[in-house]
C-alpha cells in the first residue's frame, strides 16, 4: 500500500486500523511497518498483544498504559502498540483504549488489527486511518505456494494448487497449513488429498448433486448426498455452505437460483440450531427436487 510506504519514508504515522479477513497479512504488515519505522530499536519500542486473549479493561490500564508512559528508547521516533483481534475486546476496554490513544499521542502510535472495523466504537474509528485488506488474489496465493514448494522440494500436482486455493479462499495462512498437512502424508500431493485433509467435498461432486436435484432426480441425488456425507466425512453445515458457493457459479435459471438460495439459508439456520445433519440435508434435496 502506498500510504504505508509514505509512513516509512517520513518516519511518522497516524493511528491505524487494519481490517480484513484472516490470513491476508495484517499482522505481518504491522511487524514490517514497525521494523522499518523504528529501525534497530524496534523490539524495545514495540508492544504486541492479542486482544482476544487479553480483552479486559485491566490490560489497557496496566500493560498498555505502562508501555506508553515509558521513554522512547534509542533513535525511534515513537513507540508502537499493536493490538491483534481488537474487535473481540469489550466496549469498556475500547473506551479505555480510546483515552490512552488520546493521552499518549506524542509518544506512541497504535495499530489495531480486526476482522470487522464496524465492531469498534466510533471514537476509535475516528482517530485512526482505516486500511482494508481483501482476500489474496489467486495469482498471489499461487505464487506464494509455488515458492514454498520450490524451496522445500515438494511434489505437487497442478490440480492440487487449484484445490488449495478453492479451500483457502484467499487465506494464505490456511493455504500454507493445508500444504504442510498434505506433505505430512508423504508422496505426491494431489487434489483428492487436499479435499480430504480440509474436510471439504470436491466441488465437482457438489455441482453434480445440485444438478441432479434441480432435475428432480431424487433417488440418484440422495445417493450422491449420502456418499458425500458418509464417505467424504462432510458435515451438514459445511455441505450447505459449499452448495451455496457452487450454486452461485452454476448456470441456473435466476428464479430457480433465488428459490434455491432461500432454501439453503433456511436449512443452514436449522443446522446451526442443532438439527440432525442427514435428515435435514435429505429434506433439503427433497425440496429442491420438488421445485417446478
Amino acid at each position: 500500500m502506498r500510504i504505508l510506504s509514505s509512513f516509512v519514508n517520513q518516519k511518522r504515522m497516524s493511528h491505524l486500523i487494519f481490517a480484513g479477513p484472516a490470513g491476508v497479512g495484517k499482522t505481518t504488515c504491522a511487524l514490517i511497518l514497525a521494523r522499518k519505522i523504528l529501525g534497530e530499536d524496534w523490539d524495545s519500542n514495540f508492544l504486541e498483544l492479542n486482544a482476544s486473549d487479553e480483552r479486559g479493561i485491566d490490560v489497557v490500564r496496566t500493560k498498555i498504559k505502562s508501555f506508553c508512559r515509558s521513554m522512547v528508547l534509542g533513535d525511534a521516533p515513537f513507540r508502537i502498540v499493536f493490538l491483534d483481534e481488537v474487535d473481540n475486546t469489550t466496549k469498556d476496554s475500547q473506551h479505555a483504549l480510546r483515552r490512552e490513544m488520546e493521552k499518549y499521542t506524542s509518544t506512541s502510535r497504535f495499530i489495531l488489527s480486526c476482522n470487522y472495523s464496524s465492531k469498534l466504537i466510533s471514537p476509535i474509528q475516528s482517530r485512526c486511518v482505516v486500511l482494508r485488506f481483501a482476500p489474496l488474489k489467486r495469482e498471489e496465493v499461487m505464487a506464494g505456494l509455488r515458492r514454498i514448494v520450490e524451496d522445500e522440494g515438494l511434489d505437487v500436482d497442478d490440480s492440487a494448487y487449484d484445490a488449495i486455493y478453492y479451500v483457502s479462499q484467499g487465506d494464505m495462512r490456511q493455504a500454507t497449513n493445508i500444504l504442510q498437512a498434505a506433505h505430512s502424508f508423504g508422496g505426491r500431493i494431489t487434489n483428492e488429498m487436499i479435499y480430504k485433509i480440509s474436510g471439504e467435498a470436491n466441488p465437482g461432486d457438489i455441482r453434480r448433486l445440485l444438478a441432479l436435484s434441480l432435475q428432480g432426480n431424487f433417488d440418484t441425488a440422495r445417493e450422491n448426498l449420502r456418499n458425500i456425507i458418509f464417505d467424504q466425512g462432510l458435515s451438514g453445515l459445511d455441505l450447505v455452505t459449499q452448495m451455496h458457493r457452487e450454486a452461485s457459479n452454476m448456470e441456473i435459471d435466476r428464479r430457480k437460483l433465488a428459490r434455491l438460495l432461500r432454501l439453503l439459508a433456511d436449512y443452514e439456520f436449522r443446522l446451526v440450531e442443532g438439527s440432525n445433519d442427514v435428515i435435514q440435508c435429505e429434506s433439503l434435496i427433497a425440496e429442491i427436487c420438488a421445485q417446478e
